[in-house]
């Protein structure tokens, strides 16, 4: 494990997305890391707000923490980043994983976004490799890359504990899609694995929860209660029998709610495009290409 120091997890959920948003930290002064921030975003009238995220900087304030990174597991499809937000509030520096310059490769050609947009990753501050740490006081942090989910997939594992991003979900409900640009369901069966060969002990933080036949939504199992209980990976499981499934399933989905201004977004570590001549920022909803 990356540190014999036991970090202390403050989660936040947004029932409108279903997220998770992590503060992690030793104690009350201490530094701490923000993981996969919620922009609240309201596709009906295209107005944005900051619920979320001032839950956060309102904790962050009552513990006087000084934020060292502002990590993202991936690029969201299915909520804008805060990350910009609470950096002009609360400092520190976006992180994300290396492989996020094929994302934004792909989604460059599909939202037709120009030579102005550089799919080189430089909108964020750091792009971690895996394997990689960062320290943030007595606390370390180590990259876990785990695509499948998408191609540019991190779990971030501090301590005795794993931020496994979209890569695993709560023991009833399964894993993630893979049907997104670059996602590859033999790919997201061998990072799972990857996760699952930690100690039984270890905690698993989900980004999201859907609970089913109605249990309050949860953010935290166990390796051991995964392996043995995940609808779709548990011991037993074959990689074939996981593809298998995973593809007939990921074809039944409909694509997230908010995916179109997710992207667009998260790609750019969460900045939103430059206003046009009368100060609106706009979003591109590309017609019959996704």
């Amino acid at each position: 494990m990356t540190t014999k120091h036991t970090p202390l997890i403050k989660d936040f959920f947004d029932p409108e997305t279903w997220t998770f948003t992590y503060v992690v930290y030793e104690g009350d002064g201490s530094p701490c890391v923000i993981i996969d921030s919620v922009l609240n975003y309201d596709p009906k009238s295209g107005r944005t707000s900051t619920k979320s995220a001032d839950e956060v900087i309102a904790f962050v304030a009552a513990h006087q923490l000084k934020v060292s990174w502002i990590l993202e597991t991936h690029a969201h499809a299915d909520h804008l980043t805060a990350a910009p937000y609470l950096q002009s509030h609360l400092g520190g520096k976006l992180v994300i994983g290396d492989h996020i310059t094929n994302v934004q490769t792909v989604f460059k050609g599909v939202f037709n976004l120009g030579d102005s947009f550089k799919a080189d990753g430089g909108q964020f501050d750091q792009l971690l490799k895996e394997g990689e740490s960062l320290t943030f006081g007595n606390l370390s942090l180590k990259a876990l890359f785990v695509p499948g989910h998408t191609p540019a997939c991190m779990a971030y594992e501090i301590g005795d504990v794993i931020f496994v991003g979209d890569t695993l979900f709560m023991p009833d409900v399964g894993t993630a899609r893979c049907d997104f640009p670059g996602g590859d369901a033999k790919t997201l069966y061998r990072s799972i694995q990857k996760i699952l060969s930690y100690p039984g002990q270890t905690k698993l933080y989900m980004c999201h929860d859907y609970p089913p036949n109605g249990r309050p939504a949860n953010c935290m199992t166990t390796v051991a209660d995964e392996k043995a209980n995940n609808i779709h990976v548990h011991d037993g499981v074959t990689e074939e029998q996981f593809v298998q499934m995973r593809t007939a399933r990921d074809k039944t989905l409909e694509m997230p709610v908010l995916i179109l201004p997710s992207i667009q977004v998260n790609i750019r570590a969460g900045h939103f495009p430059e206003p046009d001549a009368n100060g609106v920022a706009y979003l591109k909803i590309p017609l019959n290409a996704l």
